[in-house]
């Protein structure tokens, strides 16, 4: 396991060399609307003190979900203990975890009339259990819910610690997600306290101990990344036992961030969908847009029928 002592990083990469950006395509051009649900969405996430990573990540598909009346929340404050560089949730050193925060967020999905919720947190690292404890808390709050919620987790990779999974396996959430983000090659540069093989292990343990809660995981692209290095990763999350996979264009959140290397084509992601369909994922989604935990319930609905 790795040392769990964590030095204050910030997400940037000012030293990188200066390059032109690159000029988007037509299809990452999203028209700027405003819906309904926006500002109720936003006043009640404010209103209880919680974060959402739809804010802190700066995801493009904000307006969307939240018109819709949806959120994916942030657990353990909105500060980071690692320094991934494509990531746009500050890092350095976060304060304690609030202890209210699993009830605030279970009412939350209440007064948005959710059936499923979408948990996340930033990595805690300086916690003695990574903040599996305020997973399985946020579970059982969700869960506990009349009628019950559905909950989808993504989680850190609490450093390698079977201990901190099973705290959040015993929880029961329906999904649980971990997200390989990118090719082993890229990982120095890309999310240099993270280990590949770390990350395909954790969702191994969760098939091998949890059989019934599906996995699942994603990648984003456009980092420098090979078609053949993708397929791989498909290949190896497979046998890891993942039963869903998300593909998405990585987006560059600002100039102090890595820079993006290719726009991928949606015809392109689309062979990838179907790579992973043929090799038998219960469902993929790979489109240019696509996020982690966008429509989450839509995978699961489809899988039960």
């Amino acid at each position: 396991m790795a040392d769990r002592s964590t030095a204050p990083v910030k997400n940037t990469v000012k030293d990188t060399v200066k390059e032109r950006p690159l000029r988007k395509p037509d299809w990452l051009k999203i028209p700027i609307r405003r819906g309904n649900n926006m500002a109720y969405v936003e006043d009640l996430i404010r209103d209880s003190s919680l974060n959402t990573v739809c804010k802190e990540a700066n995801c493009p598909n904000r307006m969307e979900c939240y018109s819709n009346k949806t959120a994916t929340f942030m657990i353990l404050g909105s500060v980071c203990t690692r320094g991934c560089r494509f990531c746009n949730v500050t890092g350095g050193e976060p304060g304690c975890p609030d202890p209210e925060e699993p009830a605030k967020l279970a009412e939350a999905v209440q007064a948005l009339g959710l059936k499923f919720a979408v948990v996340t947190s930033v990595t805690r690292d300086d916690l003695e259990d990574g903040g599996a404890s305020v997973f399985a808390q946020v579970i059982r709050e969700v869960h506990a819910l009349d009628p019950p919620v559905g909950i989808e987790v993504l989680i850190p990779d609490f450093q390698g610690s079977r201990e901190a999974l099973h705290k959040v396996l015993e929880a029961g959430p329906e999904i649980l997600n971990h997200n390989i983000e990118t090719v082993p090659s890229l990982y120095e540069t890309v999310r240099p306290d993270a280990v590949y093989q770390r990350s395909l292990d954790l969702l191994a343990e969760v098939k091998t101990s949890r059989p019934l809660v599906y996995t699942k995981s994603g990648l984003m692209l456009g980092l420098g990344e090979t078609e053949e290095e993708v397929m791989k990763v498909i290949r190896d999350l497979h046998e890891s036992g993942c039963d869903f996979l998300t593909m998405g264009q990585y987006l560059r959140p600002s100039k102090d961030h890595l820079p993006v290397k290719k726009y991928i084509s949606p015809e392109t992601f689309k062979k990838y969908e179907q790579a992973a369909l043929s090799m038998g994922f219960k469902a993929a989604a790979c489109a240019p847009f696509v996020r982690s935990s966008y429509n989450a319930a839509v995978m699961l609905e489809a899988v039960k029928g």
